[in-house]
């Protein structure tokens, strides 16, 4: 037999003031005074009402007190990928700050995807990284809250936080460049399909606006060293993994073996040097402590950072800004 729910009424009743006062006991304590506050606090406990409804409040409100993650990843992914651990520790040092809840959103490609987000019971929404064709980022500029996401791609109200990574790729790729003979770029997937494998000078024109700029800026510095991007070979990987940097070097090595791997990530590049030693010089991206206790070059910029902004912005406390990056080189 389900319990029936004691009301704010009841409450008010047993202690013998307005209904009003025992919602102003719950929300707005400073103005009780502190004999009724506590005859309506000992009524509450004696009938056990636990205190107003929180979805009922909210409804009243507008406002859920929660910011909303939507991540293009399975769930694990946020706390597997170091670099997304870092992004959301900077999302939630605003929700601290702020006290906000965080809900995150995963977003696979399911049916039920739009759904989610629709339905999420949050202020405002943080995004990671996507494709220009996914259909929960128009979910998310369609609910009218306030959005930011990380990296892009665009969509009506939902603002970019995006270093230049055109140009960091270009200044990585150049000082790589310099002294190679057969150089390899290890890429991010360049389509939702996450399809994997090595094309030579493939299209630029990817979904994913971090994969785009970074191959652009890449294929920049290929012709500024006099290559031709039609002859590059770039190694796709499936995921952003060490274990999926390995599985791409190893199938570059059927066909060549490079002196020089321009990762995308500080993950590939490990996973790049577990292959190949010590033979070919590696540079990744995010300057983590993999680049540091490996020794490889790589773009740094700060995703904590970026998570912060993100978390101001979808919070209504700030404005889009271009974050910096800059190279350091070992």
């Amino acid at each position: 037999m389900a319990l029936q729910r004691v009301t704010m009424r009841q409450v008010a009743a047993q202690a013998g003031v307005a209904p009003m006062t025992v919602s102003y006991t719950y929300t707005r304590p400073e103005r009780v005074a502190p004999d009724t506050r506590a005859r309506v606090l000992a009524a509450a406990q004696h009938l056990g009402y636990a205190g107003p409804d929180p979805v009922a409040r909210s409804l009243r409100s507008g406002a859920t007190g929660n910011l909303g993650v939507v991540l293009g990843e399975h769930l694990s992914y946020a706390f597997e990928d170091p670099q997304a651990a870092r992004f959301l520790a900077g999302v939630s040092s605003v929700c601290v700050e702020k006290q906000l809840g965080l809900v995150l959103i995963p977003s696979t490609g399911a049916a039920d995807d739009v759904d989610r987000v629709r339905e999420a019971a949050v202020d405002g929404f943080v995004l990671w990284t996507t494709d220009v064709s996914d259909p929960v980022l128009a979910a998310v500029a369609r609910t009218g809250r306030p959005a930011a996401i990380q990296g892009g791609p665009s969509a009506p109200g939902v603002s970019v936080v995006s270093p230049d990574d055109r140009s960091a790729a270009r200044a990585i790729a150049s000082h790589m460049l310099a002294e190679a003979t057969s150089p390899l770029i290890l890429s991010f997937p360049l389509d939702r399909e996450r399809s994997a494998g090595i094309w030579l000078g493939p299209d630029t024109s990817v979904g994913f606006p971090i994969t785009r700029a970074r191959l652009e800026g890449y294929r920049d510095a290929i012709g500024e060293s006099g290559r031709a991007w039609s002859d590059t070979p770039v190694a796709v990987v499936g995921r952003n993994t060490r274990d999926d940097g390995r599985g791409a070097i190893r199938d570059a090595l059927v066909r060549a073996r490079p002196d020089v791997v321009i990762a995308m990530s500080d993950q590939l590049a490990a996973g790049a040097i577990d292959i190949l030693g010590s033979s070919a010089a590696v540079s990744g991206w995010d300057d983590s402590d993999l680049a540091q206790t490996l020794g490889f070059s790589s773009v740094s910029q700060s995703l904590y950072d970026q998570g912060v902004t993100c978390a101001r912005i979808a919070s209504g406390s700030a404005s889009p800004e271009s974050p910096a990056w800059s190279l350091t080189l070992r």
